[in-house]
Order: structure tokens, then sequence, then C-alpha cells
């Protein structure tokens, strides 16, 4: 790549990166995804599906009111013979009927099953805020993975801009060395490949960045439609001591209490099925019209009839064949099923929370020892580049201090961002990751 364009590519990188953007902090980021992100507002629907059908209009308890009405035409040929002996031929003779009533119907009693069958549908609300939740945490731990790599990357580009502008220094220098006799023209050279390297490594990690970006937005509902930059402020706010983490693990975890609610629903499928013992007692009562216009053959010519009717009923049914055994069984066997995954999520939140909370330990740590090799690394380069300007260390040695400076930055940068999305793993495990703030 030729020298000249390399840097002004990387230039315009920088130029673009440092030019007057919106800042994202973490609060918004968060505020914004729970607002427009797609699979949060599907999770929403969801829960307001599992609200209507808690409604009371759902819930068996209502009456029945049904309406009817008809009407029938007939056109018949007709031959009677009345009892007084005289009888008559018709040929066409028409008829017409009207009916409408109304029909009430409720059931007084049917085994409790409706009741049983309520409270469930009141778990599975709880159980689809759960889940719900579960999908918010899910959603919160992808906006902030996707927003740390910008972070991350932006810190990055940061850190290879201030390599080029050394080594555009440096080429300057071996420029003026050569000029006046002192260096060779392969010093020039190597600065002029360093470049060409540094202009390379930022032209890659911006186009990195855009990517990341995009890739947030996407998190966000495409919330953001001019380009933004985020905060590099990065807080570690874990203030509970492991054993009392532990606990809210055990009882906060989001994946614990939906087994929990699948046990409720369960017990209460059971006592559901158990309802096909007992009989139903039912209360109808109907009012109806009727009006019969009648052929000449009738001895009625038109009669109209209205009245109300009611009356109670009871049915038992004392064998359906096994079915409500079955159901039973079955319904006492999915208890048991609920009851086994509860105890086998629970041996495996006490595996993820150790693993969790040594792998936040032991990136904490690497973190802080980073920031330790930055101060090592900046003293050494700083002290290999007063010895580059005398003419103790050649280029290479120069080129070394520089590089691992940089890769110590990168290291660092990496080293923090993989600290915090572990310490928000195990905020999230333990159930407190909705109650912390960004």
């Amino acid at each position: 790549m030729n020298i000249k364009y390399s840097v002004v590519i990387a230039i315009f990188c920088c130029a673009s990166i440092v030019k007057a953007q919106t800042v994202l902090t973490q609060a918004e980021a968060v505020k914004l995804a729970l607002e427009n992100n797609y699979g949060i507002k599907i999770a929403a629907n969801a829960v307001e599906v599992a609200d209507n059908n808690t409604s009371i209009l759902n819930s068996g308890y209502l009456p029945t009111l049904t309406g009817s009405a008809g009407a029938t035409y007939n056109l018949d040929n007709t031959e009677a013979e009345f009892s007084n002996g005289t009888s008559t031929v018709l040929n066409g003779a028409e008829s017409d009927r009207y009916n409408a009533s109304l029909s009430l119907n409720y059931t007084l009693f049917d085994g409790l099953g409706r009741r049983y069958n309520y409270k469930s549908l009141k778990e599975q609300y709880q159980l689809s805020e759960l889940q719900a939740r579960e999908t918010i945490e899910n959603t919160v731990i992808q906006l902030f993975s996707v927003y740390y790599s910008v972070e991350q990357l932006s810190e990055n580009l940061e850190a290879l801009r201030e390599t080029l502008e050394v080594s555009k220094d440096r080429l300057v220098r071996a420029q003026y060395q050569f000029d006046y006799g002192q260096n060779t023209k392969l010093g020039v050279l190597n600065a002029e490949v360093d470049i060409n390297n540094d202009s390379i490594n930022i032209i890659s990690s911006y186009q990195s960045l855009k990517n990341a970006k995009r890739d947030l937005n996407v998190v966000l509902g495409n919330a953001l439609s001019s380009d933004f930059s985020v905060s590099t402020t990065v807080d570690f706010t874990l203030q509970f001591k492991k054993d009392s983490l532990f606990d809210k693990a055990k009882t906060r975890n989001v994946a614990l209490l939906q087994s929990e609610k699948n046990i409720a629903i369960s017990q209460l499928s059971i006592k559901s099925s158990k309802s096909g013992y007992l009989p139903t007692v039912g209360l109808n009562g109907t009012y109806g019209w009727n009006k019969n216009n009648n052929n000449a053959a009738s001895f009625v010519a038109v009669s109209t009839n209205t009245g109300l009717s009611g009356g109670l009923s009871l049915s038992w049914n004392l064998f359906d064949g096994g079915s409500t055994i079955t159901s039973v069984k079955n319904a006492k066997v999915n208890l048991e099923t609920q009851k086994l995954e509860k105890e086998n999520i629970l041996i495996g939140i006490t595996r993820d929370f150790e693993n969790a909370w040594e792998d936040f330990e032991n990136k904490l740590n690497i973190f802080n020892i980073q920031e330790q090799n930055i101060i090592t690394s900046q003293s050494n380069f700083e002290r290999t580049q007063e010895k580059f300007k005398i003419g103790q260390v050649n280029s290479i040695e120069f080129r070394q201090a520089q590089l691992n400076l940089l890769n110590a930055e990168l290291s660092r940068n990496q080293a923090k961002y993989q600290a915090k999305l572990a310490e928000l793993s195990l905020l999230q495990l333990s159930g407190e990751l909705l109650n912390v703030k960004f």
C-alpha cells in the first residue's frame, strides 16, 4: 500500500471517529433496548395474552346466553277426513311457523374443575412474566456484550491512532537522519513499513467498529438513526459477598422460579383432573315465542305461544372408560417430572455459580494485572524512545517497545470488558441483573 494513501485513509478513519457524535450511555442503551427490542416486544405480547386468559370472561364462572330464531314455510297437498265424517282435499295448502327463544345455561358445580383451571391460568400468567423476565435478562446480556465490544474497539482504535502518530514522527525523524547522512535508507523504509501496518490495523479496526455499532443498533431495535459513540467508563458494582449472592441464586434465579411455577401448575392439573370423578350440576332457563299459521285442514288457523321454562340438571359420569383415571395418573407423573427438573436446575445453578464466581475473580485479577502491565510498558516505551532519539537503540528495538505498549493496551481493554461481562453473568445467575443501575 502506498505510504501516503495509507496515511490518508487512516487519518480519515480517525477523523470520522473523533467528530462530534451522540454519546450513548449504558443507562440509555438499556432504556432503548427495553422500549424497542423486538424480542422484548414479542415477550410482552405473550404476557398480555396470558393476562387476557386470566380474565373472568375466560374462567367458566359466567353463564351462557343463547338466542335462536327460525321460520318454516310449507306448501302441501292435503287430504283430510274429520271426526264428523266430512272430508276435504286441499291442493297447494300454505302454512308457516315462526319461533324465537333465549336460553340461559349456568353450571352451578362441575367438580371444582373450573376453579382449579382458573388458578392454573393465573399461575401460567405469572410463568409468562418470568419468561418475559428471562427474555429481558438475555437481551440485556446480549446488549452489553455488543456495547462493550463497541467500547473495546473504540479504545483499541484510539490506541492504534496513537501508535500511528508515533510511527509518523519516527518516519520524519528517520528521513531527517537520512538526509543529513546520520542513517541509512533502511531506517526510512522500516518506518514506512510500520506506518503501512499501523494504517492497515486502523482501517480494519474502524470497519470492525462500524460493524459492532450496527449490531448494537439491531439489539436496540434500530432506535438510533445517526452515528454515535459509547461511554468507555466501566465500573465494577458487585456489592454482594459470595454466600449472600449464592443464596439469592437459589431463590431468585429465573429458571428456578419458572420450575416452581411449573410445579404449581402440575399440582393444579392433578386437582382439575380429579374433578372428573364428581357430578356436574347445571341450571337452565328458556323464554320462547312460537307462532303457527296453519292451513285450512287444521282445527286452529293461527296459534301463538309464549312461555318461560327452567330446570335443574345433574349429570354424573360414573365411568368414562378410564380416561379420568389415566389423566390423573399422567398429571401425577408430570408433577414428579417437574420436581426432578427443579432438583436438576438447583444442581446446575450450584455448578454455574461456582464457575461464574471464579471466572469473575480471575478476570478481575487479570484486568488488575494488565493495568500494572500498562504502567510498566509505558515506562519501558518512554525510556526506549529517549534512547532511540539519541541513537542508543535501533529502530527494531524501538518498534518492539512500541508494539509491547500497544499489545498491553489492547490486552488491558479486552480484560476490562471480559471482567465486566463476567460480573453481569454472575448477576444474571443470581437474579440480580435487573436490580442494578447501569
